[in-house]
């Protein structure tokens, strides 16, 4: 199959895509449009890109699923335009290699093996992140002895490239244990760079007029601190989550220059919304880090924009509609994100004119691969020639080397407008505080491994079919 006319998202060259053939046998087609008779398509004003990478997802699998499964989390992914994500550790039980299932096996024997074991191929690729601590309990660090096998190098699917007890900051008792096993298996330790006894929402004007107890902004300043002081005084290198404040932002901003191992993420609904939004949204704008005020959200904006923001994360953490009913005070935690995060920081990033298209791409594909050491091929990777329409042709080979990085891709339209309907989402949940949102830029087809394996691209697109 050809898909003609696309742009690269970097050089802005025009491109035809040459897969080797029509579509994955597991397609996800929203539109009917794509088939295996399709030969050529017109891609004319979409975007070619590395796929999405995010470092920072839920998929609450085992022992959750009736808020997501394997299956379900991984449709939402590729149809946000995904080729890499990395699951957290506060499985249950936890997936700190140690703790087992009913079945006897731990949660990385399970989903190591879960495509096999089920007789599928998912639409998205997916690492693991394992608990710092036993149980993610915080009480004593997690043993190297338990998971060390599953690194890269080892030859799995889906290694252990991280470690964290998201959910929780790592504990100040475990810390210095934590990172010497960070250390010595070369693993970023991911913190959850918050912790708070009590509350509800960011503790402000809203907090006060909702009735709810507030959280302060030093409850993850404080932590941020600490962590840039671990990797000041050890050469740990540490990676902070959902980064939500200014005191935050600008503290990782000194860390960078003074040259410490330092990264972090902040999350879209940061960059799009502030605790004001909690009197429309509700639960659904419930999440922790919270929401925090205009003003950080300006500063989220700015660290984005200066570079010290150095990825995009979506934390989504799928909960069932009952859950999220219990209002503001008893909700728990979390918004969903994968089939939202593109579109969303497409509009209050790059429609806005902060940042360019191109440095999206990095925000949300080629950084979180470094982070996790996960290279991914560029679309400027594959093989080339011109072709006799005047584009680059570029051809995805099917018989690539076992050791060379997959071919992961997503086709974009930065410029379509859509409104978002939770409703279709491929995710179970619906725990989005973007539901009826009028956005800018969507997910068009995900390319997992030369393989179409998402799209909603229009048969008015498609322009010619095989003749049988």
């Amino acid at each position: 199959m050809r898909l003609l006319g696309l742009t690269d998202w970097r050089s802005g060259r025009a491109i035809d895509l040459v897969l080797p053939q029509a579509a994955d046998s597991a397609l996800i087609d929203e539109t009917g449009a794509v088939s295996a008779e399709v030969e050529q398509i017109d891609a004319s004003g979409l975007v070619l890109a590395p796929a999405l990478v995010d470092p920072h997802v839920h998929l609450r699998d085992p022992g959750q699923t009736d808020k997501e499964d394997m299956v379900t989390g991984a449709a939402a992914a590729a149809a946000g335009g995904y080729g890499l994500i990395l699951l957290m550790p506060n499985t249950q039980p936890a997936m700190d290699g140690h703790a087992r299932m009913a079945d006897g096996r731990t949660v990385i024997d399970y989903l190591e093996s879960y495509e096999r074991d089920h007789g599928l191929r998912l639409p998205v690729d997916y690492a693991l992140c394992v608990a710092t601590t036993m149980d993610r309990a915080g009480r004593q660090a997690s043993n190297p002895d338990d998971w060390s096998g599953h690194l890269p190098g080892h030859g799995w699917a889906h290694p252990v490239v991280a470690i964290s007890d998201d959910g929780s900051a790592v504990t100040d008792q475990t810390l210095e244990a934590v990172a010497a096993n960070a250390r010595e298996f070369d693993l970023p330790i991911l913190d959850h760079c918050e912790h708070h006894e009590h509350g509800q929402v960011n503790l402000g004007a809203v907090s006060r007029q909702l009735g709810l107890e507030g959280i302060p902004a030093s409850t993850e300043t404080a932590i941020i601190h600490r962590d840039i002081a671990l990797a000041e005084r050890t050469g740990t290198r540490v990676h902070l989550q959902h980064v939500s404040t200014a005191g935050g932002f600008e503290a990782v901003r000194s860390a960078k220059a003074q040259g410490l191992p330092v990264t972090c993420e902040t999350a879209p609904h940061y960059l799009a919304l502030c605790d004001e939004d909690l009197l429309r949204c509700g639960s659904m704008a419930k999440m922790n880090p919270p929401l925090r005020s205009r003003a950080d959200q300006q500063a989220a904006l700015e660290a984005v924009a200066d570079g010290t923001v150095d990825m995009i994360a979506t934390d989504h953490a799928p909960h069932t509609a009952a859950e999220k009913a219990l209002g503001l005070k008893d909700a728990p935690n979390g918004i969903i994100g994968l089939e939202t995060a593109y579109a969303v920081c497409n509009q209050v990033l790059v429609t806005s004119g902060l940042i360019s298209h191109d440095r999206l791409i990095e925000l949300m594909s080629m950084a979180p691969a470094e982070l996790m050491g996960m290279r991914r091929l560029l679309p400027e990777d594959l093989s080339s020639r011109k072709a006799n329409t005047g584009h680059l042709l570029l051809e995805v080979d099917q018989h690539s080397e076992a050791d060379q990085p997959p071919v992961d891709l997503v086709i974009l339209d930065p410029e379509a407008k859509w409104k978002v309907d939770p409703s279709r989402f491929h995710s179970k949940a619906r725990n989005t505080p973007f539901a009826e949102a009028e956005l800018t830029g969507r997910v068009m087809a995900t390319i997992k491994e030369g393989r179409l394996v998402f799209s909603r691209l229009p048969a008015s697109r498609v322009i010619t079919r095989e003749r049988n």
